[in-house]
């Protein structure tokens, strides 16, 4: 029962955040730092998750195959590679770190 709860309090909680978004006025969102910080904000979350499942593990920190794959993909971007290129990049030099026993 515990778990419907929980579910319950998160849909209203989503929905609620969501409409408090919709009562924002239009000129406070114009603003260029309003769109400056929408403009960085996903970035930064997406590093912050990259970075959390990349290195931890059961709540310690750990340098693992993850981190070998996550490198192999930086170099890639850095290399300017198509998106398919730097996924495969990761996922082989993964796959190979993990196959050599690291």
């Amino acid at each position: 029962m515990n778990v419907w709860i929980a579910i319950g309090l998160t849909a209203a909680g989503c929905y609620l955040v969501k409409l408090v978004g919709l009562l924002v006025p239009a000129g406070a969102l114009e603003r260029p730092l309003v769109q400056r910080l929408a403009a960085l904000l996903p970035v930064a979350l997406l590093a912050a998750l990259t970075a959390q499942q990349t290195f931890s593990a059961g709540g310690a920190v750990v340098l693992d195959a993850r981190a070998a794959g996550l490198a192999a993909a930086a170099v890639a971007l850095v290399l300017r590679a198509p998106f398919l290129v730097v996924v495969g990049a990761a996922v082989a030099v993964t796959a190979g770190v993990r196959a050599l026993g690291w």
